[in-house]
């Protein structure tokens, strides 16, 4: 007999005993278990609450749990020990903007709105009346569906923390018209080229923040004030569903940490000479950079620490990866040879070789998501849409590419379903396209040459050459055609982002 039955017993037999003040006692008694009893119930069957961070250029290598030297990661690492880590997980893009876009709207880069970062010239008449300092990117229109908007199918509250870069204030792509109750941060990326800003974005309005000018350092760390803030978010939603979005803005350019995080490797790091370009010089680029992720670290730890404190652990799906791969030629002092940062893959950030888009992933969900689990389930960017719709029993929209992860995270291979294959198209860095499809990986180069763009075809087996240095294309012609079919059929060209090379095939 369960307490709820035993209680009841006892309320029938004081109820015989027809005492009207023990009648009404025991009235009341009921009446607090029964609504006791529907309040847990209801909390049951609340759905979890979402976290998702992002980082901004981190690479593959570049946490403790992905085989890191220099660079401590404790929390993540953390993550990483008490859920699932990916092998085989790809961010949406080599760049910020449309990488973005494919996470928020769970379209492919063949299918997505954005497909490249731009100032976009259409939108520069509301600057003087929105108040914009900086121009914002390409929006993203009104009919795309983001993951924030589908979670209001469940009443979630929404909130987005660090840099956007889908929308400027007015457009289509305003955070808070695509589903966003609070936005907080950089609207646009080149706003987020400095971690000192003068102002962040609170929804509409601009909140200045104290001691700082853009130069090398300041008072006010934006990375902090995106946990703060975040923080506070889920205080306030914390008796209810939320949906806090975290993309942050580091470990992107220009290096820049509080002094603090800076001295835990200042000495223990080796610096060498290199020539400077871009962003503000530093006098020591390497323990900055290593820096800047330990402090976006610590960071995660306060909002675990915040989710244990307020009793939110259990029922709250932490997710951790990065938009994609890791800087290039010690831009800005970063090194991301000497960290060994895309780890055993070909190219960084801009390219479609595997280290410009092969990202970590770790998620967390305590009692559900077993211990310790490692898969190279193939997925991308665009599954994470209807993973957090299966996950939150809300619905995604039909017509996107991704496939829901969530058997791979429970610990049920078995009922997983398998992408035939992964694609990307990016129009610039000289104009690339990629297919992964089982062992193989499908490359196109220089597709934006004026004249005889290179259509031809590199191909790779990852599993023996999982760093891209053998192109076996013309030992495998089934293969490359198969490819070279999905590379036609497998994308729809798009008007704002005009391909040449690929759209008149």
């Amino acid at each position: 007999m369960n307490q709820r039955s035993y209680i009841c017993l006892i309320l029938q037999e004081l109820i015989m005993r027809r005492s009207a003040p023990v009648v009404l006692f025991s009235l009341f008694i009921l009446g607090c278990l029964t609504s006791a009893v529907s309040s847990a119930a209801a909390a049951e069957k609340q759905p979890p609450n979402i976290v998702f961070i992002i980082a901004d250029d981190l690479g593959y290598k570049e946490l403790g749990c992905y085989g890191q030297k220099y660079i401590k990661t404790p929390n993540i690492d953390k993550l990483a020990k008490d859920g699932i880590r990916f092998t085989q997980f790809y961010s949406g893009n080599a760049v910020c903007a449309p990488s973005r876009c494919n996470l928020m709207t769970g379209k492919h880069p063949g299918h997505a709105y954005v497909r490249n970062n731009g100032k976009p010239d259409y939108v520069q008449d509301m600057k003087e009346k929105e108040g914009w300092e900086y121009p914002g990117q390409h929006p993203i229109p009104d009919a795309e569906v983001t993951i924030a908007e589908m979670l209001k199918q469940k009443q979630y509250a929404t909130g987005a923390m660090g840099k956007w870069g889908l929308g400027h204030f007015g457009t289509t792509g305003d955070p808070n018209k695509q589903g966003f109750d609070l936005f907080y941060g950089f609207n646009c990326q080149v706003h987020a080229h400095n971690h000192y800003p003068r102002f962040l974005w609170r929804n509409h309005t601009k909140e200045t923040l104290p001691g700082n000018d853009r130069t090398l350092n300041g008072e006010t760390y934006s990375q902090d004030k995106f946990v703060e803030v975040g923080m506070e978010f889920i205080r306030e939603n914390k008796d209810r569903p939320f949906f806090l979005y975290l993309p942050f803005a580091v470990p992107h350019l220009a290096i820049q940490a509080p002094e603090e995080s800076v001295a835990e490797y200042r000495g223990k790091i080796p610096e060498e000479d290199y020539k400077h370009r871009g962003y503000i010089k530093r006098p020591d680029p390497r323990a900055g950079y290593a820096a800047m992720i330990t402090h976006m670290d610590k960071g995660v730890g306060q909002i675990m620490n915040l989710l244990k404190e307020l009793n939110l652990d259990d029922n709250t799906v932490v997710f951790f990866t990065s938009d994609n791969g890791p800087t290039y030629d010690r831009l800005g002092g970063s090194d991301s040879v000497f960290f060994e940062s895309a780890g055993p893959w070909r190219g960084f950030k801009g390219s479609l070789y595997e280290g410009g888009i092969r990202v970590p992933l770790v998620v967390r969900w305590p009692g559900h998501i077993p211990e310790g689990d490692v898969t190279d389930h193939l997925s991308a960017f665009w599954d994470v849409m209807p993973t957090i719709a299966q996950l939150t029993g809300t619905k995604a929209p039909a017509d996107i590419d991704g496939i829901s992860f969530v058997p791979t995270l429970l610990g049920k291979p078995q009922e997983q379903k398998q992408h035939e294959y992964l694609y990307w198209e990016f129009p610039a860095y000289t104009g690339q396209q990629a297919v992964h499809m089982g062992d193989w990986k499908g490359v196109r180069q220089n597709l934006l040459r004026k004249k005889n763009p290179q259509m031809k075809i590199e191909l790779y087996n990852l599993k023996d050459d999982p760093g891209e240095q053998h192109d076996v294309a013309d030992q495998n012609p089934e293969v490359v055609a198969r490819i070279k079919s999905i590379m036609k059929t497998g994308r729809t060209p798009s008007k704002m982002f005009p391909f040449p090379a690929l759209d008149q095939q």
